[in-house]
């Protein structure tokens, strides 16, 4: 067993550095107007007067940073510090506050709502360069988005946080991230990537000795609040997969869905809030629930180890494409309740998806990962290989976090 995990270990330490950000460092950096380029297409052709998305560039911010964290190699570092001064000198709306959804390729703002899944990660990222520099400035401007998220974003009546606001923070019509997603005011997908960044920044003020009181207190309540609405309100209490959109009051919208992905994805990152909280009372809550939410996921692993992304109980559809941020989330968290209840099995389902990872989503000759490949084998080429949504995020963390785990 312990010669199986530490093979893994080097492989991913290998992928990290030399197929994930190797790309990113040699093809991405754009040195004539600054920060990264916003796309390369699936074909590998790039694209350098594509928009630049505030999700990519926030999820460059972090995965540089935390690699810096983990690995101490200063090109890391100087990668992090070019994302980070491209968000602060153009993202941040320094008039209304928050941060852009949407610039051009010149770093005029094109989209400028307010998505609150977006300022998430830059918070996400943000804390996470706090965490190796331990810089003011980028400290002042995260804990100011945490304000912001609070202050517009949590719904006061009934709990929760809303997905967006224009930019002046009015309400507004078209509330999706993406196409893709059905139009409520609530969703699993945002509140799971505010968990996720509140859970950092905790973690961040607390490892840099923050003698704000108040700030302490008030972070640690939001992810205490964060963890009891995913155990109250987000988690199907009949089913254990996490309902997906969701009305003000929190009935539930679009239908019976179940995202894999998400399922996996949210098991590991419920744990590690309240982990990072450190309550016992907490942890013994939210333990039994990370384990029956795991399970739940299983619902979509196919018998090569791959995790497909969701399906549609009402229509009896279901989308069978093999996404690599899936793939990733898939490893993670199957390792997590490896680690931490002593399920083999759990093991062996990180490993076996590892290695369809390998054998079939690593691009070899150009690095990065393919997006993905459908239930017949077929390659995703259409896809971007990098651009607005697919970004240095899942895989790094996953190898990350892989690499960091005992």
């Amino acid at each position: 067993m312990e010669e199986r995990i530490a093979i893994m270990k080097q492989e991913m330490e290998d992928v990290l550095h030399n197929n994930i950000l190797r790309f990113w460092l040699d093809k991405m950096q754009d040195m004539e107007h600054g920060g990264f380029y916003g796309q390369m297409a699936g074909d590998g052709t790039l694209v350098k007067t594509a928009n630049k998305g505030g999700i990519l560039n926030a999820r460059i911010l972090w995965s540089f940073s935390a690699a810096y964290r983990v690995t101490h190699r200063k090109e890391y570092l100087d990668a992090a510090t070019r994302a980070k001064d491209y968000i602060l000198q153009y993202f941040v709306d320094k008039e209304y506050g928050g941060t852009y959804w949407e610039l051009d390729y010149m770093g005029n703002p094109v989209d400028t709502k307010k998505q609150f899944y977006a300022l998430g990660f830059m918070l996400y990222g943000l804390s996470e360069y706090v965490r190796v520099t331990n810089n003011e400035e980028v400290l002042q401007q995260a804990i100011d988005l945490y304000h912001c998220i609070e202050e517009r974003s949590l719904d006061k009546q009934y709990n929760g946080y809303i997905e967006a606001q224009t930019r002046t923070w009015q309400p507004i019509a078209d509330m999706r991230l993406s196409e893709l997603d059905a139009n409520y005011p609530k969703s699993q997908n945002t509140h799971l990537h505010i968990i996720e960044p509140y859970t950092n920044l905790y973690r961040c003020l607390k490892e840099i000795d923050h003698k704000d009181t108040a700030l302490m207190r008030s972070v640690e309540a939001s992810l205490r609040n964060l963890i009891s609405i995913f155990t109250d309100k987000i988690l199907n209490p009949e089913t254990h997969h996490l309902d997906l959109f969701f009305e003000n009051d929190w009935t539930r919208g679009a239908g019976h869905l179940e995202s894999y992905g998400h399922d996996i994805e949210c098991s590991w990152l419920i744990h590690e809030a309240a982990l990072v909280l450190g309550d016992k009372a907490v942890l013994f809550k939210v333990e039994p629930i990370v384990q029956l939410i795991a399970k739940a996921s299983e619902k979509g692993l196919n018998p090569d180890g791959s995790m497909i992304h969701e399906a549609n109980l009402d229509t009896g559809t279901k989308d069978d494409n093999l996404h690599w941020w899936v793939q990733a989330e898939n490893v993670v968290g199957w390792y997590n309740i490896y680690q931490h209840f002593g399920d083999e099995s759990a093991l062996d389902k990180s490993l076996h998806c590892w290695q369809y990872i390998k054998d079939n989503l690593i691009d070899y000759e150009h690095g990065e990962w393919y997006w993905s490949r459908d239930a017949k084998g077929s390659l995703n080429t259409t896809d971007d290989h990098a651009g607005f949504w697919k970004c240095p995020y899942h895989n790094s963390r996953m190898c990350l976090e892989i690499m960091e785990r005992r």
